[in-house]
């Protein structure tokens, strides 16, 4: 679906320069869901071979964290070269998100001023994203609440909006009759759900076992890959409906062309 913001509009963009605008919007879902899940899996193994890392099946072991893997030079450099600008696409991804979400609505005939809600939970998560990458690997017992305030925060906010665009996703697919795009948000439900069990079930570790930090490490694991999976899923839903966008200015306010 096009999503055109004014009537009467002019386009003042080259077809090169749209295609390249579509492909990198179509492209969104993708990198947003993967760079985070490279620079995990990349920084730990550069944090092996460098010595700072114990090498270990994290998701059945729990030997590190993933903070741990962003922790130490040189791994640290890639962890953080990466993770930085991720908040910016996480950002980015969570406004188209909502432009997807109100193009839905107004075609199934329903207001289409939806999704502010996805918007701030969304982009308040990325916020704390930078918040954690900016205090991991710095001492002290202030920066150490800031890391963990911004890990578990980004998380938090993160996986509340999942959960609400899916919610509202899938009941327009339901009322426009687009099974592949309900097939998938109940796929990226499910991948939603999944972390606040865990999330209940760290709790309760924490509260019963003596060391929980390898039970943690693993629940932090599995968690951050389902949260990002969700993203991957938005790719295949964006290309079912043939979402775009287009850059446009009102031609009631250009004075010469």
């Amino acid at each position: 679906m096009l999503e055109d913001f004014s009537t009467g509009s002019v386009h003042y963009f080259s077809t090169s320069t749209g295609m390249l605008c579509g492909m990198l919007l179509r492209l969104l879902p993708l990198i947003t869901g993967f760079a985070p899940i490279f620079a995990a899996h990349a920084s730990y193994l550069i944090g092996i071979r460098a010595g700072v890392l114990r090498a270990c099946m994290p998701y059945i072991e729990g030997c590190t964290s993933i903070s741990a893997t962003g922790r130490y030079p040189p791994a640290s450099f890639l962890f953080k070269s990466v993770m930085m600008p991720e908040a910016i696409l996480l950002a980015a991804y969570w406004l188209f998100s909502v432009a997807w979400l109100r193009s839905l609505s107004r075609a199934a005939g329903r207001s289409g001023t939806v999704g502010t809600s996805i918007a701030s939970f969304g982009i308040a998560g990325a916020l704390f994203l930078i918040v954690y990458v900016t205090f991991l690997g710095t001492q002290g017992p202030v920066y150490d609440f800031m890391r963990r305030f911004g890990v578990y925060l980004y998380f938090l906010f993160t996986v509340v909006a999942q959960l609400i665009l899916a919610g509202k996703i899938l009941s327009l697919s339901s009322s426009l009759q687009i099974p592949t795009v309900a097939r998938i948000t109940k796929y990226q439900l499910t991948v939603a759900l999944i972390p606040f069990a865990l999330g209940i079930l760290n709790l309760v570790l924490k509260a019963v076992l003596d060391d929980a930090d390898a039970s943690e490490n693993i629940i932090e694991w599995i968690f951050a890959l389902l949260m990002h999976s969700y993203f991957l899923l938005s790719y295949f839903a964006w290309r079912t409906t043939g979402f775009d966008a287009a850059f446009s200015v009102d031609r009631s306010r250009v004075t010469s062309l």
